[in-house]
């Protein structure tokens, strides 16, 4: 059995990721059965960090395909900035207010459409606060295959190694309080938490 490779994304990967994106978008759990348009969830979570000109991605490969990966803007304010502008307006436009029932098949699938919806920049005045200190922001998926090998922590530090030779000060992300293995696992690698929600947790590190 070949080892993983991690390796900086490139555009042949989008459909693996749409795919890793849909079968881990529950804390982990396949979320195939709660979409209707499969590809919904990798449009808000997957693609436009690969698309973003200055996303910094990685994945890692197993069997010739990729099987999970790691993505990332190294500034949040300036992604919401390009989603608000080039990604989420066609977005907008497929998915019309308000929702169709045909389109609706779970409350996860109505909870994208709503944030599709939801205007992103300017960025909250809060929520630049927490920015200024954690610019980057980060969403991390392995399928399965590559579970409880180690390839979380690789895909992270690989990262975590870009952005502080980018200069990044800090990276953020958010998790489910369900989610507890995440939660357990971020905090051996001396994440922080940062904010507590009724939902989950902001979590981050100083890098530079």
């Amino acid at each position: 059995m070949e080892n993983p490779v991690i390796r900086k994304a490139v555009l042949s990967d989008i459909p693996y990721m749409y795919e890793i994106c849909l079968k881990t978008g529950d804390n982990g759990k396949d979320t195939t059965d709660l979409f209707f348009d499969p590809y919904m969830i990798g449009n808000y979570y997957a693609a436009p960090y690969v698309l973003f000109p200055d996303g910094v991605c990685f994945v890692a490969e197993y069997q010739f395909r990729p099987q999970g990966y790691i993505l990332a803007a190294p500034d949040t304010t300036a992604f919401k900035k390009w989603m608000e502008e080039q990604w989420l307006p066609p977005l907008r436009l497929r998915y019309p207010k308000p929702f169709s029932s045909d389109i609706v098949r779970s409350k996860k699938e109505e909870w994208i459409l709503n944030n599709i919806h939801e205007q992103h920049f300017p960025v909250d005045e809060d929520d630049q606060s927490l920015i200024d200190e954690y610019p980057a922001h980060l969403h991390i998926d392995i399928l399965p295959a590559l579970q409880g090998k180690g390839i979380g922590r690789i895909l992270t530090d690989t990262l975590l190694e870009e952005l502080k030779r980018l200069g990044v000060p800090g990276l953020h992300f958010q998790v489910g309080s369900s989610n507890a293995g995440a939660v357990a696992f971020y905090k051996k690698l001396e994440f922080l938490t940062l904010e507590e929600h009724d939902w989950g947790l902001t979590m981050g590190k100083k890098i530079v």
